[in-house]
């Protein structure tokens, strides 16, 4: 299991309150500084997501962990779903979200909920597809969260999960290292309201489980046909799997 890591150390609020807390501050900012830091790298990655999601031809799509919701529109505008739910546990972030769907007059489609990952408020079975993205390394119980998207999930269901990983060849690992530990906590307290948020972020994507290590969690917890692909040499990763 991976080590608990919360935005702020010293504060005894456990780590879903403080990933809330930090998010209801950081809403407003978040999509412009989060494609300054990816390099705008992000949404090529989530279209990603969306081409895996799209062949599956879901027809019930959850993305947890949603945000301001740019996943969710992508697989609106993509698939033919007729139901698609935005799942996030800051309110703050939803509600840039729901702006965001109403602009591209999609709030007929897309429901945007305010909800625990690792508590979801939905039957067993509801989903043919599930969606996370950058968004599974701030579960407080990973496991947990995992357990509950494989509940939700209708059986031949598909998770599909992108997520910050490190690279292993030179010299993108010499170069991600000096990017994420120095470059994106300066940017942080730069441009943020949160001057610890961009440390956390960097911090919690080094002490993830990626690459064999989650797939073996995904495995763990019950998902089958697990696969994983790096998205610019490892910087990222792509997970796929099937209930």
């Amino acid at each position: 299991m991976s080590e608990q890591v919360k935005p702020n150390q010293d504060n005894e609020a456990s780590k879903k309150e403080q990933v809330t807390q930090m998010f209801d501050t950081i809403s407003g900012e978040y999509d412009g500084l989060n494609r300054m830091i990816s390099l705008g790298l992000d949404q090529k990655w989530r279209d990603n997501v969306v081409e895996m999601v799209a062949a599956h031809k879901p027809d019930t799509i959850m993305d947890i962990a949603t945000g301001t919701g740019d996943l969710v529109i992508k697989m609106a505008e993509k698939t033919k779903a007729s139901r698609l739910v935005g799942l996030d546990i800051s309110s703050g972030m939803l509600e840039v979200g729901k702006i965001k769907v109403k602009k591209e007059q999609l709030d007929d489609r897309i429901e945007m909920v305010l909800g625990d990952s690792e508590n979801l408020q939905f039957d067993d079975q509801t989903f043919d597809a599930i969606t996370v993205s950058y968004g599974v390394r701030n579960f407080e119980d990973l496991e947990k969260g995992l357990a509950e998207i494989l509940r939700v999930l209708k059986p031949g269901g598909i998770l599909v999960i992108l997520e910050t990983s490190v690279p292993q060849k030179f010299p993108f690992k010499q170069g991600y290292y000096v990017y994420s530990n120095l470059v994106v906590p300066t940017l942080g307290k730069i441009f943020s309201k949160d001057r610890k948020a961009y440390g956390y972020l960097s911090k919690s994507a080094s002490k993830f489980p990626y690459g064999e290590r989650f797939n073996n969690i995904l495995k763990k917890v019950g998902f089958k046909d697990v696969e994983s692909s790096l998205q610019f040499h490892g910087a990222s990763t792509i997970y796929k799997a099937i209930k």
